[in-house]
Protein backbone atom coordinates (compact mmCIF):
# COMPACT_ATOMS: atom_id res chain seq x y z
CA UNK A 1 0.00 0.00 0.00
CA UNK A 2 1.21 3.30 -0.67
CA UNK A 3 2.19 5.53 2.47
CA UNK A 4 1.75 9.39 0.35
CA UNK A 5 -0.59 10.74 -1.86
CA UNK A 6 2.22 11.90 -3.88
CA UNK A 7 4.16 9.24 -5.70
CA UNK A 8 7.00 11.23 -6.65
CA UNK A 9 7.62 12.51 -3.25
CA UNK A 10 7.48 8.41 -2.03
CA UNK A 11 10.10 7.59 -4.37
CA UNK A 12 12.73 10.38 -3.23
CA UNK A 13 12.25 9.71 0.16
CA UNK A 14 13.42 5.78 -0.39
CA UNK A 15 16.42 7.73 -2.38
CA UNK A 16 14.67 6.49 -5.66
CA UNK A 17 15.02 8.27 -9.27
CA UNK A 18 11.33 9.75 -10.64
CA UNK A 19 11.31 9.87 -13.81
CA UNK A 20 8.59 12.39 -15.95
CA UNK A 21 6.83 12.18 -19.25
CA UNK A 22 5.18 15.18 -20.75
CA UNK A 23 6.04 18.02 -23.10
CA UNK A 24 7.15 21.75 -22.19
CA UNK A 25 5.05 23.25 -24.49
CA UNK A 26 1.86 22.29 -23.42
CA UNK A 27 -0.44 18.77 -22.92
CA UNK A 28 -3.70 17.59 -24.34
CA UNK A 29 -6.03 18.72 -21.22
CA UNK A 30 -9.29 16.83 -21.36
CA UNK A 31 -10.78 13.83 -19.21
CA UNK A 32 -10.39 11.25 -21.76
CA UNK A 33 -6.92 12.24 -21.99
CA UNK A 34 -6.45 11.64 -18.33
CA UNK A 35 -8.24 8.30 -18.01
CA UNK A 36 -5.68 7.56 -20.98
CA UNK A 37 -2.67 9.06 -18.56
CA UNK A 38 -3.79 7.41 -15.71
CA UNK A 39 -1.76 4.41 -16.96
CA UNK A 40 1.85 5.83 -17.93
CA UNK A 41 5.13 4.42 -17.28
CA UNK A 42 6.02 7.93 -16.12
CA UNK A 43 6.59 8.86 -12.08
CA UNK A 44 4.94 11.96 -13.02
CA UNK A 45 3.45 13.78 -15.74
CA UNK A 46 4.98 17.58 -16.23
CA UNK A 47 2.10 19.82 -17.53
CA UNK A 48 4.19 22.61 -19.76
CA UNK A 49 2.22 25.92 -19.12
CA UNK A 50 4.79 28.48 -19.13
CA UNK A 51 4.82 28.07 -23.44
CA UNK A 52 1.82 26.19 -23.48
CA UNK A 53 -1.60 27.55 -23.00
CA UNK A 54 -2.59 28.26 -19.11
CA UNK A 55 -5.89 26.15 -19.31
CA UNK A 56 -6.81 25.82 -16.15
CA UNK A 57 -10.39 24.17 -17.16
CA UNK A 58 -8.47 21.86 -19.17
CA UNK A 59 -6.55 20.95 -16.25
CA UNK A 60 -9.09 20.12 -14.21
CA UNK A 61 -11.25 17.89 -16.68
CA UNK A 62 -7.59 16.21 -17.02
CA UNK A 63 -7.25 15.61 -13.22
CA UNK A 64 -10.58 14.26 -13.30
CA UNK A 65 -9.67 11.72 -15.75
CA UNK A 66 -6.56 10.70 -13.91
CA UNK A 67 -8.65 9.85 -11.17
CA UNK A 68 -11.29 7.57 -12.84
CA UNK A 69 -8.67 5.84 -14.59
CA UNK A 70 -6.71 5.00 -11.58
CA UNK A 71 -5.41 3.88 -9.16
CA UNK A 72 -2.59 2.75 -10.83
CA UNK A 73 0.13 -0.03 -10.43
CA UNK A 74 1.94 1.06 -7.80
CA UNK A 75 -1.57 1.80 -5.75
CA UNK A 76 -1.41 5.65 -5.70
CA UNK A 77 -4.76 7.42 -6.81
CA UNK A 78 -2.93 8.89 -9.13
CA UNK A 79 0.44 9.52 -11.01
CA UNK A 80 1.87 12.97 -9.78
CA UNK A 81 1.61 16.09 -11.68
CA UNK A 82 3.68 19.01 -11.71
CA UNK A 83 2.51 22.36 -13.94
CA UNK A 84 5.13 24.77 -15.47
CA UNK A 85 3.92 27.58 -14.34
CA UNK A 86 3.43 30.82 -16.97
CA UNK A 87 5.56 33.55 -14.56
CA UNK A 88 9.53 34.08 -14.42
CA UNK A 89 11.02 33.77 -10.89
CA UNK A 90 12.75 37.01 -12.08
CA UNK A 91 11.84 38.86 -9.08
CA UNK A 92 9.70 39.49 -5.68
CA UNK A 93 7.40 41.20 -7.50
CA UNK A 94 7.27 39.58 -10.72
CA UNK A 95 6.09 36.46 -8.60
CA UNK A 96 3.82 38.35 -6.21
CA UNK A 97 1.82 40.04 -8.72
CA UNK A 98 1.12 36.73 -10.58
CA UNK A 99 0.56 34.26 -7.41
CA UNK A 100 -3.06 34.00 -8.69
CA UNK A 101 -1.46 31.63 -11.68
CA UNK A 102 -0.34 29.08 -8.32
CA UNK A 103 -3.64 29.16 -6.53
CA UNK A 104 -5.26 28.24 -9.63
CA UNK A 105 -3.13 25.63 -10.54
CA UNK A 106 -2.98 24.20 -7.13
CA UNK A 107 -7.06 24.54 -7.36
CA UNK A 108 -7.30 21.92 -9.78
CA UNK A 109 -5.42 18.90 -7.32
CA UNK A 110 -2.19 18.76 -8.94
CA UNK A 111 0.71 17.67 -6.75
CA UNK A 112 3.27 20.28 -7.84
CA UNK A 113 4.57 23.55 -9.31
CA UNK A 114 7.30 24.64 -11.18
CA UNK A 115 9.09 27.95 -11.37
CA UNK A 116 10.77 28.75 -14.19
CA UNK A 117 13.81 31.34 -14.80
CA UNK A 118 14.56 31.53 -11.09
CA UNK A 119 16.92 34.47 -10.63
CA UNK A 120 16.61 35.45 -7.03
CA UNK A 121 16.20 33.75 -3.77
CA UNK A 122 13.55 36.69 -3.18
CA UNK A 123 11.85 35.36 -5.83
CA UNK A 124 11.66 31.95 -5.12
CA UNK A 125 10.72 32.97 -1.22
CA UNK A 126 7.37 34.50 -2.84
CA UNK A 127 6.68 31.62 -4.78
CA UNK A 128 6.95 29.04 -2.08
CA UNK A 129 4.52 31.62 0.56
CA UNK A 130 2.31 31.54 -2.74
CA UNK A 131 1.86 28.03 -3.05
CA UNK A 132 1.48 27.94 1.31
CA UNK A 133 -1.60 28.17 3.37
CA UNK A 134 -0.65 30.69 6.10
CA UNK A 135 -1.13 28.19 9.11
CA UNK A 136 1.62 26.27 7.79
CA UNK A 137 4.67 27.92 10.07
CA UNK A 138 7.60 25.51 9.06
CA UNK A 139 10.39 27.39 7.59
CA UNK A 140 9.13 30.71 8.36
CA UNK A 141 10.80 33.52 10.30
CA UNK A 142 10.34 33.59 14.24
CA UNK A 143 10.96 37.13 14.31
CA UNK A 144 8.09 38.26 12.30
CA UNK A 145 5.20 39.80 13.87
CA UNK A 146 2.40 37.33 15.00
CA UNK A 147 -0.89 37.31 13.02
CA UNK A 148 -2.78 39.18 16.15
CA UNK A 149 0.39 41.71 16.11
CA UNK A 150 -0.34 42.12 12.52
CA UNK A 151 -3.65 42.57 12.94
CA UNK A 152 -2.66 45.93 15.61
CA UNK A 153 -0.70 47.44 12.50
CA UNK A 154 2.53 45.98 13.47
CA UNK A 155 3.90 45.77 9.89
CA UNK A 156 7.96 45.43 11.07
CA UNK A 157 9.81 42.73 8.82
CA UNK A 158 12.63 41.07 10.16
CA UNK A 159 15.65 41.33 8.22
CA UNK A 160 15.68 39.72 4.45
CA UNK A 161 17.40 36.15 5.06
CA UNK A 162 16.91 32.32 4.18
CA UNK A 163 13.53 32.01 6.47
CA UNK A 164 9.87 32.21 5.38
CA UNK A 165 7.23 35.09 5.06
CA UNK A 166 3.35 33.79 6.13
CA UNK A 167 2.24 31.90 3.28
CA UNK A 168 -0.44 33.60 1.15
CA UNK A 169 -2.77 31.18 -0.43
CA UNK A 170 -6.61 31.23 0.11
CA UNK A 171 -9.02 28.85 1.09
CA UNK A 172 -11.58 28.15 -1.09
CA UNK A 173 -9.86 25.69 -3.66
CA UNK A 174 -9.68 23.08 -1.02
CA UNK A 175 -13.23 21.92 -2.73
CA UNK A 176 -12.10 21.15 -5.77
CA UNK A 177 -8.11 20.05 -4.74
CA UNK A 178 -9.28 17.55 -2.04
CA UNK A 179 -11.48 14.92 -4.06
CA UNK A 180 -8.86 14.80 -6.46
CA UNK A 181 -6.64 13.97 -3.69
CA UNK A 182 -9.00 11.22 -2.39
CA UNK A 183 -8.93 13.56 1.06
CA UNK A 184 -11.14 15.39 2.97
CA UNK A 185 -10.93 19.35 3.30
CA UNK A 186 -9.26 19.14 6.96
CA UNK A 187 -6.79 16.58 5.90
CA UNK A 188 -6.13 18.26 1.89
CA UNK A 189 -5.18 21.76 4.34
CA UNK A 190 -2.47 19.52 6.50
CA UNK A 191 -0.88 17.49 3.91
CA UNK A 192 -1.22 20.67 0.78
CA UNK A 193 2.64 22.08 2.13
CA UNK A 194 5.89 22.09 0.66
CA UNK A 195 7.93 18.46 1.15
CA UNK A 196 10.74 18.07 2.67
CA UNK A 197 10.39 21.69 4.36
CA UNK A 198 7.17 19.70 5.79
CA UNK A 199 7.78 15.87 6.50
CA UNK A 200 3.88 15.54 6.18
CA UNK A 201 3.35 17.90 2.96
CA UNK A 202 2.82 16.22 -0.29
CA UNK A 203 3.22 19.57 -2.26
CA UNK A 204 6.72 18.90 -4.76
CA UNK A 205 7.83 22.29 -5.85
CA UNK A 206 10.51 23.06 -8.39
CA UNK A 207 12.94 25.97 -9.67
CA UNK A 208 14.52 25.71 -13.12
CA UNK A 209 18.15 27.88 -13.02
CA UNK A 210 18.33 28.66 -16.91
CA UNK A 211 19.77 32.44 -17.46
CA UNK A 212 23.50 33.69 -16.39
CA UNK A 213 21.33 36.08 -13.12
CA UNK A 214 20.21 32.22 -11.90
CA UNK A 215 23.37 30.31 -12.13
CA UNK A 216 25.31 33.32 -9.96
CA UNK A 217 22.91 33.35 -7.60
CA UNK A 218 21.84 29.73 -7.28
CA UNK A 219 23.50 28.58 -3.83
CA UNK A 220 21.27 31.53 -2.31
CA UNK A 221 18.44 30.65 -4.42
CA UNK A 222 18.58 26.85 -3.56
CA UNK A 223 18.46 27.60 -0.02
CA UNK A 224 14.97 28.93 0.29
CA UNK A 225 13.32 26.20 2.41
CA UNK A 226 10.53 24.68 0.46
CA UNK A 227 12.21 23.63 -2.65
CA UNK A 228 11.90 20.14 -2.95
CA UNK A 229 13.96 19.72 -6.95
CA UNK A 230 15.79 21.80 -9.11
CA UNK A 231 17.47 22.20 -12.52
CA UNK A 232 19.37 23.87 -14.88
CA UNK A 233 18.06 24.84 -18.00
CA UNK A 234 20.19 23.73 -20.28
CA UNK A 235 18.23 24.82 -23.29
CA UNK A 236 17.43 28.80 -22.23
CA UNK A 237 20.59 28.65 -20.70
CA UNK A 238 22.49 28.07 -23.73
CA UNK A 239 20.32 30.28 -25.77
CA UNK A 240 20.97 32.97 -23.29
CA UNK A 241 25.06 32.49 -22.02
CA UNK A 242 26.25 31.17 -25.52
CA UNK A 243 23.84 32.13 -28.45
CA UNK A 244 23.21 29.10 -29.44
CA UNK A 245 19.49 27.93 -30.67
CA UNK A 246 20.33 24.27 -31.26
CA UNK A 247 19.94 22.40 -27.51
CA UNK A 248 23.32 20.88 -26.97
CA UNK A 249 22.91 18.21 -24.67
CA UNK A 250 25.79 16.41 -22.64
CA UNK A 251 28.74 16.41 -22.90
CA UNK A 252 27.78 20.25 -22.42
CA UNK A 253 30.52 23.30 -23.46
CA UNK A 254 32.55 23.65 -20.62
CA UNK A 255 30.36 27.10 -19.76
CA UNK A 256 27.31 24.90 -19.34
CA UNK A 257 29.39 22.72 -17.35
CA UNK A 258 30.67 24.93 -15.02
CA UNK A 259 26.90 26.35 -14.60
CA UNK A 260 25.73 22.47 -14.46
CA UNK A 261 28.27 21.69 -11.39
CA UNK A 262 27.24 25.02 -9.56
CA UNK A 263 23.57 24.39 -9.15
CA UNK A 264 24.29 20.43 -8.96
CA UNK A 265 26.52 21.30 -6.37
CA UNK A 266 24.28 23.61 -4.39
CA UNK A 267 21.43 20.79 -4.94
CA UNK A 268 23.35 18.52 -2.62
CA UNK A 269 24.13 21.43 -0.26
CA UNK A 270 20.57 21.97 0.64
CA UNK A 271 19.35 19.05 0.64
CA UNK A 272 17.58 18.97 -2.96
CA UNK A 273 16.84 16.33 -6.00
CA UNK A 274 18.58 17.62 -9.17
CA UNK A 275 17.00 17.22 -12.05
CA UNK A 276 18.57 16.42 -15.64
CA UNK A 277 17.90 14.87 -19.10
CA UNK A 278 19.29 11.40 -19.85
CA UNK A 279 19.48 8.48 -22.10
CA UNK A 280 19.28 5.12 -21.69
CA UNK A 281 23.37 4.48 -22.17
CA UNK A 282 23.97 7.59 -19.40
CA UNK A 283 21.29 7.04 -17.14
CA UNK A 284 23.50 4.71 -14.80
CA UNK A 285 26.21 7.41 -14.30
CA UNK A 286 24.09 9.49 -13.75
CA UNK A 287 22.27 7.97 -10.87
CA UNK A 288 25.48 6.80 -9.31
CA UNK A 289 26.43 10.47 -9.69
CA UNK A 290 23.11 11.69 -8.04
CA UNK A 291 20.68 13.15 -10.20
CA UNK A 292 17.25 11.72 -8.99
CA UNK A 293 14.59 13.51 -11.20
CA UNK A 294 15.20 12.21 -14.44
CA UNK A 295 13.74 14.40 -17.71
CA UNK A 296 13.91 12.74 -21.52
CA UNK A 297 10.47 11.40 -21.45
CA UNK A 298 11.82 7.76 -22.45
CA UNK A 299 10.42 4.68 -20.85
CA UNK A 300 13.09 2.66 -21.54
CA UNK A 301 15.56 4.89 -19.87
CA UNK A 302 13.50 4.63 -17.19
CA UNK A 303 13.28 0.24 -17.26
CA UNK A 304 17.55 0.80 -17.19
CA UNK A 305 17.80 3.09 -14.47
CA UNK A 306 14.72 1.03 -11.85
CA UNK A 307 16.48 -1.89 -12.70
CA UNK A 308 19.82 0.25 -11.80
CA UNK A 309 18.36 0.96 -8.46
CA UNK A 310 16.87 -2.18 -8.26
CA UNK A 311 13.30 -0.47 -7.47
CA UNK A 312 11.05 -2.16 -5.55
CA UNK A 313 7.69 0.01 -6.18
CA UNK A 314 5.92 -0.73 -9.73
CA UNK A 315 6.28 1.46 -12.48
Amino acid sequence: MPSRINRAIELLQQDQAIYYAGHHTGHVLTYAQGIEDAQTWADYINIGMEHGAFDVVGLAEYMRGLVDGGPIRSGHRTPAVVVEAPVNGTDDANVRYNAWQFRQILGRGVHGVLLCQAETADAVRAFVEACRYPHQLAGVDPALPSPLDRMHGVTAIAPGHRLLRVGTRGRGSERTAAPIWGVDEEEYFRRCDPWPLNSDGELLLGVKIESPEGVARCEEILAVPGIGFAEMGPGDLGLSLLGRTALQPSPYPAEMQEARERVFAACRANGIAFLEGCMPETIAARLDEGVRVIAGGREDTACVGRAHQRRGMPA
